[in-house]
This record gives structure tokens, sequence and C-alpha cells, in this order.
């Protein structure tokens, strides 16, 4: 199988790579954490690039790319440990191209593309704990359209967002709504996530929405499992970024009046997270190649991609923070932030433990990854 990457994924990687070394520096990151964990501006960067509009079909103008090119920009994106909440402007993309009405993708998906319009996916909900068919928002029919009502927990960047594309009851089975940041009866609380990120809860009190379709669990499905293909990609860069700066530390820091890095026991620790690094891009690959398989295949390869990120992230991040040192948790030294920021990873659509009863649900007669 051939794992080479063409020259037009080359060139996007480099793009992101450029921006993000030279656009989107720990300066600046840590002025926007300050700031409320999201830039609008640099959002807009990010459509400038072409990226809001990376699964966007060409007709609405955007770039009409896939999933490999998606985990191209999002290794990059990782290894910035950027804020601004791209996953979630793919997973609506790919939600309105497939599955929502013409006049519905008419009006959104070109405001997407061109970053004029950010859209999130509000599915959380606090008794749901990562189960997609556990829903308390209901929809009823109601003047010309729906009347929705509903709390949402943990909406990405939700007090900044334009739209929400939001899971609810109707009819007695699952269905998914556009609903505006303007609509009558809409609220949020805008609050910080421990990596810095923005996230609110959403509530919608006889809100007018817009029905997107009212198979809205399969539709759900899928956006989930390209948000964690997405989170897989992202952790990878992160944890690429996390092991350089790590040998580079251990290449300046003496003790005993030598280099740690000529310590025996801990190159063999660095050598370890190497290990964890590359099961972890394979299975990164492995989930992003899946995504255009049937659902039972799909959804099973997100689950192993989950399980395996989520053990790769936590023994990278520990690893790292303990070669540190002491300066490994201090808030000054950039270490720390990648630490924090593979911790929300690994618990973001569904944490390890819940993939891994995920996996052993879906287990036939064999086990293997390509059963």
């Amino acid at each position: 199988m051939d794992f080479d990457f063409s020259d037009d994924q080359e060139q996007l990687r480099d793009a992101c790579a450029k921006w993000v070394s030279k656009g989107y520096t720990f300066e600046r990151r840590r002025g926007i954490v300050a700031a409320g964990g999201f830039s609008r501006e640099a959002y807009g960067e990010m459509a400038e690039l072409g990226l809001c509009g990376l699964y966007v079909p060409e007709a609405h103008g955007g770039m009409g790319m896939g999933a490999i090119e998606g985990m191209v920009v999002l290794q990059e994106l990782g290894r910035g440990m950027v804020l601004e909440p791209l996953v979630q402007t793919l997973m609506a993309s790919v939600l309105l191209a497939r599955y929502a009405p013409p006049e519905l993708r008419a009006a959104w998906l070109g405001k997407i593309a061109s970053g004029e319009s950010l859209v999130v996916l509000a599915q959380q909900e606090r008794k749901a704990r990562y189960r997609l068919e556990q829903c308390e928002a209901t929809a009823t029919p109601g003047g010309a359209g729906w009347v929705l009502n509903g709390l949402k927990n943990v909406v990405p960047a939700g007090d900044q967002a334009d739209a929400f594309i939001v899971p609810a009851m109707a009819h007695g089975k699952l269905a998914l709504f556009l609903v505006q940041a303007s609509a009558p009866g809409v609220t949020t609380r805008g609050y910080g996530l421990q990596d810095g990120s923005r996230a609110a809860d959403l509530c919608c009190s006889d809100t007018p929405a817009e029905l997107l379709t009212l198979d809205g669990l399969a539709a759900l499905e899928h956006a989930v499992d390209i948000g964690i293909a997405a989170n897989c990609a992202q952790g990878v860069g992160v944890m690429d970024q996390t092991l350089a700066m790590t040998v580079d530390y251990m290449n300046t820091r003496k003790q005993f009046g030598v280099l740690i890095s000529s310590f025996q026991a801990l190159r063999h620790r660095v050598a370890d997270m190497k290990m964890q690094l590359e099961l972890a891009r394979s299975m990164s690959y492995y989930a992003s190649l899946k995504l255009q398989t049937a659902a039972p295949e799909r959804r099973m390869a997100s689950a192993r991609a989950k399980v395996q990120l989520g053990a790769s992230m936590r023994w990278v991040g520990q690893q790292a923070v303990q070669l540190h040192g002491g300066i490994g948790v201090t808030d000054e030294y950039i270490v720390s932030h990648y630490f924090k920021r593979l911790t929300q990873l690994e618990i973001e659509f569904g944490d390890s433990l819940h993939h891994l009863g995920e996996v052993s649900e879906r287990m036939q007669e064999t086990a293997g990854v390509f059963a």
C-alpha cells in the first residue's frame, strides 16, 4: 500500500506549516487564550488559506477535498495547538453537503467556506455520556417549521458561533436541526476549557429551527467519526511536536556534568515515546482511510483508533512532563500546554474507556484490524 502523499497534499501541508510557525506562534496563542480562547481573526486567516472550505463542494465555493487532505491539515494545526475549531467546520460541512436539503446547502455552505459563518455541532448532553442515541432535547412542528427545546453542553466556541447543528427527538426518532445563534430563545454561557479553547452551554427555549435531516442518528454518527479522525490527526501533530521538544531539551539539559540525553534509561523512555507516536500515526491513517467505508466498518475503525490514540497521547504527554522535570508543568513553558492539549483530545468524542467498550461490543468471531 502506498502511503506517500501527492504533490498537492504536500503543498497543502507546507502552507499550513508555514502559517502555524509564522502566524500562530505560542505568544499569539497565549494572547488568544487570555482573550477567551477564540479569535475570529485567526479563524479568518484559516479561511483565506482555504481550510474552512476543505470539505465544502466546489459548487458552493469550497475545495471539495477529502479525508486525507483533512488529516494532513490537522496534523499541522496540532503542532501549533490551534484553538479555533476547524474540526467543527469540517463536520458541519459534511453534514450540510450530504444530508441537508438544497435550500440549507445553498444558504450556509458558501458562508462556511469563506469563513463568514462558523457553524458547530451541539450534540453533548449531561446524561448522554458519549452515547449519541441518548437525547433529551425535543423538536415539534410549529408555524412554518420546527420549534426546539433543550440544553446542550460543552459546545465548541458555542458563544462565538453563528449557527448550530442540534440533535433533537422528533416523532420518536433522532433528527438534526439547524439553529441560528440569533434566533429567539437561544442563550449561551461561554467558558474556557483546560487546554485554553472555548466552549459554551447552549439553551434553546421554543426556538425556531430548520430541519436538516430526520435520519439524525446515522448523520450524527458520520459527523462524529469525522471528528474522531480529525482529532486523531491533531493528536499525532501534538505528539510529534512534544517529542521533538523533549529531545531538544534532553540535548541541552545537563545533570552531573553531562547531557541527560546520554542516560540510557532516559533514552529508552524516549524510544517508547517514539513507538507510541508511530502506533498512533498508523491508526490515524487507518481512521481517515475508513471514513469512506460503510457505517459499521467506519464506526469500528474510529473506535479502534481512539483507543490507541488515547493510550499514546497519555503516554507521550506524561513522559514529556517527567523528562522535563519541574519546568514541564509550569504555565510559562510550552510543554505543559501540549500536555493539556493531549489530555483534552483524549476525552473529546468519547474517552478511551468508552471506545474500548465500543470496540468490544462490535467484535464478532474475529477481532483483527482487517476482520
